[in-house]
């Protein structure tokens, strides 16, 4: 059990750090390249996401108590910000198809990860709020 919980939290942490630390320079730059880190996003954002839920399932047994009705509100924010990048793939792929050398990334790449990164602020600080409630 205690293997089975370290190795969880420490892929849970790796892969939402990539994916939260992608998205927030991916909107502070207007998607600029957004095509280079959109597979791997999405697979942090996976690999996150089914983590967590490992992790919920290994340490919260009985009834939903404040920290439980934290964390659930950072998860909904987490899938939330998933679907919202995971809906712009078609932008990113044809940013990535019309590709030149000062190649500019659309509207709708950059608004989607501004979008993502705000719900994964939230994310983070439910995750860390949870803690002490």
């Amino acid at each position: 059990m205690q293997a089975t919980l370290i190795v969880t939290v420490v892929l849970h942490v790796l892969t939402g750090v990539f994916w939260a630390g992608t998205t927030f320079v991916l909107a502070r730059t207007g998607g600029y390249q957004a095509e280079r880190f959109f597979r791997p996003q999405m697979a942090a954002a996976t690999i996150a996401v089914l983590t967590g839920g490992v992790l919920w399932y290994l340490l919260h047994h009985g009834p939903a108590g404040l920290p439980e009705h934290i964390l659930g509100v950072g998860a909904l924010c987490a899938l939330l910000a998933a679907g919202v990048q995971g809906s712009s793939a078609r932008a990113v792929r044809l940013s990535a198809a019309s590709e030149s050398k000062e190649s500019t990334p659309s509207r709708r790449v950059a608004v989607s990860q501004r979008i993502a990164g705000g719900l994964l602020a939230i994310t983070v600080a439910c995750m860390a709020a949870a803690r002490y409630a």
